[in-house]
C-alpha cells in the first residue's frame, strides 16, 4: 500500500516548456521559432482575423440572429422531478411548493427569474406557487386535486406573458 508521500506523476505526464531565445544550442535560439523578419517576428502582433488586407471572412458574411437582452432566465422543472423529490422526502407536499422550497430540497441549484413548471405525472395533491406553468402541468396538478398559483417573476412589470 502506498502512502501520500510516495505519490508522483507518471513518467512523461509533465513536460517542461521550451525556453525560446536562449542560444543556438537550445534548439530555439536566435529567432526563437518566429522565422525571419516581418510583422509576426516582432512583439505586440495580434493578427487573429487578418487576411493580408483582404476583407476578413467575419466581416464579409452577413450578420444573423438576434440576442434579446431582456429575455428572462427561468428555472425549468418538470412535475416528474417534483414528484421524485416528494417521494424521497425532500419536499413536503402538505405546504405550498415555492422556488425557495425547490432550491432547499435540491431540485433547483439557484434562484433565477422564476420557476417554470413543465408537464409530467403527479400522484398526490400539491399546491404550487410559481411564475409560470404550462397548460399540461396545470391540468395534471388540478387533476391530482392540487392548485397552481402564478406569481409575478423578477423581470415582470405586473402582467404575466404566456
Amino acid at each position: 500500500m502506498s502512502s501520500l508521500n510516495d505519490i508522483k506523476d507518471n513518467a512523461g505526464s509533465r513536460k517542461k516548456r521550451m525556453r525560446v531565445g536562449r542560444g543556438i544550442g537550445s534548439g530555439k535560439g536566435k529567432t526563437g521559432g518566429r522565422g525571419v523578419k516581418g510583422q509576426t517576428s516582432r512583439t505586440g502582433v495580434a493578427i487573429k482575423g487578418f487576411e493580408g488586407g483582404q476583407m476578413p471572412i467575419h466581416r464579409r458574411l452577413p450578420k444573423r440572429g438576434f440576442h434579446n437582452i431582456f429575455a428572462l432566465d427561468w428555472n425549468e422543472v418538470s412535475l416528474d422531478r417534483i414528484q421524485i423529490a416528494i417521494d424521497a422526502g425532500k419536499l413536503d407536499a402538505t405546504v405550498a411548493i415555492t422556488q425557495a422550497a425547490l432550491v432547499e430540497a435540491g431540485v433547483l441549484r439557484r434562484v433565477k427569474a422564476g420557476v417554470r413548471v413543465l408537464g409530467g405525472e403527479l400522484t398526490g395533491k400539491v399546491v404550487l406557487e410559481v411564475a409560470y406553468a404550462t397548460k399540461s402541468a396545470t391540468a395534471a396538478v388540478e387533476q391530482a386535486g392540487g392548485t397552481v398559483t402564478l406569481l409575478a417573476s423578477k423581470g415582470d412589470a405586473g402582467e404575466m406573458a404566456v
